[in-house]
């Protein structure tokens, strides 16, 4: 059987992620230590006990979001001892996918992230913008609502 790892994009995250897994595993809690070391501040401490604006932050939640990641993986490696075949990610999810398969070590995929949201950040300022996700409608059907939210420059659809 192979087995495929697919890692989780921005929007995941939420206040809490990870603290059971570091509480439970020491590789979890050295997984956490090594992402505070590496991103210069208490980030465990943001993920275990927020708060939820800070850890929203895409600044923040990169790198947190990530750090989950590997934190569960390498919980994962340890106890059950099965490596994955395959390993992807959703947008943000490809960095964790990166350090999963071994191509990237993961305190440079953590400054990385951070340095990635960061710039992200200041592109959008917090709060100048938002995202959302469209399931189970036909191509139509959003051209029409980009249409529609569109034609008061609340957003800008490129065309193919």
């Amino acid at each position: 059987m192979k087995l495929a790892f697919l890692f989780p994009g921005q929007g995941s995250q939420r206040v809490g992620m990870g603290e059971e897994l570091a509480a439970n595993f020491d590789v979890a809690r050295r997984t956490f230590a090594e992402a505070d070391e590496a991103t210069g501040f208490a980030l465990s401490k943001l993920c275990f006990e927020g708060p939820e604006e800070d850890l929203k932050l895409t600044i923040n939640t990169q790198p947190a979001i990530v750090t989950a990641s590997i934190a569960a993986l390498r919980v994962f490696r340890d106890e059950i001892g099965i490596e994955p075949e395959i390993a992807a990610g959703h947008s943000l999810g490809e960095y964790s996918a990166l350090v999963a398969a071994g191509a990237l070590e993961f305190a440079d995929a953590v400054r990385a992230v951070r340095e990635r949201g960061r710039l992200m950040q200041a592109a959008v300022p917090a709060g100048t913008g938002a995202m959302a996700a469209l399931i189970g409608l036909e191509l139509a059907q959003v051209q029409e609502i980009c249409d529609e939210v569109s034609r008061d420059g609340q957003l800008a659809v490129p065309r193919t």
